[in-house]
């Protein structure tokens, strides 16, 4: 807890009061100050409870203290009412605090404000940009993936009520949650939807499916169709529609149910373990899009139709960079089971496999172990080229060092063995290898040159004169 007294001293503060009266820029800022030199979750409820929202907003806005706003209770303190605010709160620059965290790279910020009902299209901003050309700016690119990805609930609650002479609606209440959570997440390996579909017993089921599947491809078409064509959308409505489909498939043909479609989505072929049929799940997919004519399509099928299964780029890689925006050049590691961005556990045999946690790598031993040593020995033999290139690094580096070192050294030796030219010399016995320095050539070229151009024309007078008399004779 904090002490009383800044809790008496924020009370009895001018600058506090002046905030609440006038809500004065300068004021607003030396309040989030020294709020946020005494960061405390009680400092934010006296700011919601007692002042104003819109300092909280700031507050979130500039330092985006997610944790501890999750673990407050929105009852108490209307943090809900707060974080309504965003949509209309601007700074003086005209930035809102979805902009603020994107520049800062605050995903969880991001994600928090926009289930909130922050407007991802807002360019209030003096120079006009929006939250997503922040994050693209600052080099931000998760949250370019999570704006890119975001779409808003309301859109989907539309199908949660009857429409037109419909009796019932397209989608049941219950599962329009689990259904945004799946459209709107960032990793789009199917294992992971079909992990997530998992985990909801009100999804695991093929009634339920059915209709998320054709509520999916409903939104699809409604995406190709409209004035604005939004083929991304559409794309990725489609996939997770097939992935669906996929799930009634096995749900009801297979006893093993959805853990029966994972392991056929993660088994390897003997020689390398490479999942092939989840390549060829994935380019199925592609190749039932039922837009011929669009853009995206082509480009996709130009990319992967080359590629050899097995190869890269994978289909899935090529699709994620497509709806998602994810740069593939970004230093980052990803779960072989889910493709979970930031894995960082290996197996502890090979080194070579990369998992999230010790569930992905238990999904994914059944499979792995089969190609565990031969990933063993190729880690040891690239451990072994490396300590050689190393080494060999090291003794170039020593002979180049000593190489510096010896010529330095013989530079000096030659500067000691080189005569002092302030010594007399005896002109009788010249020292051997010893040349004319060249500006003393010249200072005698110079001396046999006449001092002026008159006495060289008079000697060439003279001459002449000479030639004539002996000519004469």
């Amino acid at each position: 807890m904090i002490d009383c007294k800044w809790f008496s001293f924020v009370q009895h503060c001018s600058v506090f009061k002046s905030i609440e009266q006038h809500n004065q820029k300068t004021n607003r800022e030396i309040c989030c100050m020294l709020v946020t030199i005494f960061f405390h979750e009680d400092f934010v409820r006296f700011f919601v409870n007692k002042i104003l929202c819109e300092a909280l907003v700031v507050i979130l806005n500039m330092y985006g203290q997610v944790k501890m706003i999750s673990g407050m209770k929105i009852k108490r303190c209307s943090i809900l009412f707060c974080m309504l605010l965003v949509s209309s709160f601007f700074c003086q620059h005209g930035m809102t605090p979805l902009m603020h965290a994107a520049y800062k790279g605050k995903v969880d910020m991001c994600r928090l404000l926009l289930r909130h009902g922050a407007d991802v299209n807002c360019n209030e901003h003096e120079h006009g940009y929006t939250a997503l050309m922040f994050a693209g700016l600052s080099g931000q690119h998760d949250c370019v993936t999570v704006i890119n990805n975001f779409f808003p609930r309301e859109r989907l609650d539309y199908y949660t009520k009857p429409q037109g002479l419909d009796k019932e609606p397209k989608l049941p209440v219950k599962l329009a949650g689990p259904l945004h959570k799946i459209i709107t997440t960032t990793n789009m390996h199917p294992v992971k939807i079909v992990l997530l579909v998992k985990e909801n017993p009100l999804l695991a089921e093929v009634e339920a499916l059915q209709k998320c599947y054709r509520v999916l491809d409903l939104i699809c078409e409604k995406c190709m169709k409209q004035k604005d064509m939004n083929e991304v959308l559409a794309m990725k409505m489609h996939y997770i529609s097939c992935i669906f489909q996929k799930c009634i498939t096995f749900l009801k043909e297979r006893e093993d149910k959805l853990d029966g479609f994972i392991k056929s989505l993660l088994k390897g072929r003997d020689k390398d373990g490479f999942p092939v049929y989840q390549e060829k799940l994935i380019r199925e997919s592609i190749r039932k899009f039922p837009y011929c004519e669009a853009t995206l399509l082509q480009q996709l099928v130009r990319s992967i139709a080359p590629v050899e299964i097995g190869s890269d780029p994978t289909a899935f890689s090529v699709l994620t960079q497509a709806i998602t925006g994810q740069v593939g050049f970004v230093d980052a590691e990803f779960c072989t089971t889910c493709g979970g961005k930031g894995a960082d556990k290996r197996c502890s045999v090979c080194k070579m496999v990369i998992y999230c946690d010790q569930n992905c790598q238990k999904i994914h031993w059944f499979t792995h172990k089969k190609v565990c040593k031969i990933l063993k020995e190729i880690h040891e033999k690239q451990e072994l080229e490396a300590a050689k290139e190393k080494r060999k690094q090291e003794k170039k580096q020593k002979k180049d060092e000593m190489q510096l070192v010896e010529g330095s050294s013989t530079s000096e030796q030659q500067s000691d063995s080189d005569p002092d030219p302030t010594k007399e010399m005896d002109p009788n016995h010249p020292t051997e290898g010893t040349e004319e320095p060249e500006f003393t050539k010249e200072m005698e070229a110079l001396a046999l040159q006449p001092e002026s151009p008159l006495e060289s024309e008079t000697a060439l007078d003279d001459i002449d004169l000479q030639k004539i008399q002996d000519s004469e004779e």
